[in-house]
């Protein structure tokens, strides 16, 4: 189903974000009729989120922005379990005192998407700690646990593939799914939440807590999931050669995080102008059609518009303003030196270490395996922690490589 007549599922459809749907036809009647609450669940695992979160935080943004009143629920109970969804090994488990650490930190992102303000459809920040934390377990397990089929749980992708590579699943994270069904049927009875959103990987516990709503006695409850994004190289999202990319910028400063979004792949342009810009359709379909060198210009104003929504627009013209003047000004100026290498080699590959050398910045691989375990290696502003990363024509920016040691040293590779 496209012709959708809600325009938060119309708005979706177009952007790329619909995976999996529920009842579609019935969300989006619903959609049209009232003021609907819908939720998506965040584990504070880590201080920050990462840049993979982004398509969710942005569904929860264009929910609210076509009416709706958009929940974004802290994991404070369910981190406290860790989700196991397609993960290799349990997740270490976390004192109560860090996951109030971790959500205090998590907070602070999620008002440059959402405004917990904006009186009737203002978004809720809500942690299920208040319920599940309080939970009597007896009664837990006569009243939600005798819902759950064992049987049906073991048929889920996400826990299937655990048990198939025999790498063990604890009770505790197979208690995982039953209370994040329980979560969705809490935040109907007290927020008359009809929708949770989510990854694709989330869809069996989404369809879990509908099913346990159904059982309860609840309104017909809806689930919604989102691709799970890799870049066309097959990239994991939100990850670089240099770690993770964390929307807090105390983790990754405003400049590193626009340069990320700036080595966008040329292929994944026009999907990411859709789905992390609030940019009109039409200027992304002008955008999209640009091609050869200009390609590089509509890579920087993806990257300067995902910057402003977290950053803010002045440190996102700031980031520009400071890749323009090395880059640019410095590849036509005498600002920094220049080295020439065979544009062959570059086809082949060349080491970092090696490539470091070559430029004058160190006298030897030895030097430069200590400068890279030091952190004081950098390659186009990305710090490099891997010495075994090579340099190819895939790493020039606007025709350049630029090589950093420390913070003063800087050498422009150029392919002749």
């Amino acid at each position: 189903m496209s012709g959708y007549k809600s325009d938060f599922l119309r708005t979706l459809n177009e952007r790329g974000f619909i995976h999996q749907l529920s009842d579609e036809s019935g969300l989006d009647e619903l959609l049209c009729k009232e003021t609907v609450t819908a939720y998506i669940g965040f584990d504070p695992t880590a201080a920050s989120l990462h840049a993979g979160s982004l398509i969710q935080i942005m569904m929860l943004h264009w929910f609210q922005q076509t009416g709706h009143r958009a929940i974004s629920l802290m994991g404070g109970g369910t981190g406290m379990v860790g989700d196991p969804s397609f993960k290799d090994e349990a997740r270490q488990l976390m004192t109560v005192e860090k996951i109030e650490d971790n959500i205090a930190s998590l907070k602070r992102v999620f008002s440059n998407y959402l405004d917990y303000d904006a009186g009737e459809n203002a978004a809720l920040m809500i942690n299920n700690a208040d319920w599940l934390r309080s939970i009597n377990y007896l009664e837990f397990l006569r009243d939600v646990g005798r819902h759950f089929s064992v049987n049906r749980m073991l048929s889920f992708d996400s826990v299937k593939m655990r048990l198939d590579r025999e790498q063990s699943l604890s009770f505790l994270e197979f208690n995982y799914m039953i209370l994040q069904a329980y979560d969705f049927v809490v935040l109907n009875e007290r927020y008359d939440c009809r929708l949770q959103m989510g990854g694709s990987d989330q869809w069996g516990n989404i369809v879990n807590g509908i099913d346990l709503g159904h059982r309860l006695g609840t309104p017909q409850l809806y689930a919604l999931t989102s691709p799970l994004l890799t870049t066309s190289s097959g990239a994991k999202m939100g990850k670089s050669a240099t770690g993770a990319i964390w929307l807090n910028p105390e983790m990754l400063p405003a400049y590193d995080f626009w340069q990320y979004w700036r080595n966008t792949e040329d292929a994944d342009v026009g999907r990411f102008l859709k789905l992390y810009t609030i940019l009109p359709m039409d200027e992304i379909a002008r955008l999209s059609a640009l091609g050869g060198s200009e390609i590089n210009e509509v890579k920087k104003i993806l990257a300067t518009e995902v910057t402003a929504i977290l950053h803010g627009r002045q440190a996102a013209e700031q980031a520009a303003e400071t890749a323009r003047k090395t880059f640019e000004e410095g590849a036509l100026s005498e600002n920094l030196p220049t080295i020439e290498v065979p544009a062959s080699d570059l086809g082949a590959g060349i080491g970092v270490l090696s490539a470091f050398v070559q430029a004058g910045l160190a006298a030897s691989n030895g030097e430069m395996r200590r400068h890279v375990k030091g952190g004081a290696v950098r390659v186009n502003d990305e710090q490099v922690s891997d010495e075994r990363m090579t340099l190819d024509e895939t790493t020039l920016r606007d025709g350049v490589i630029k090589l950093s040691l420390g913070k003063k040293k800087h050498v422009l590779v150029k392919p002749v």
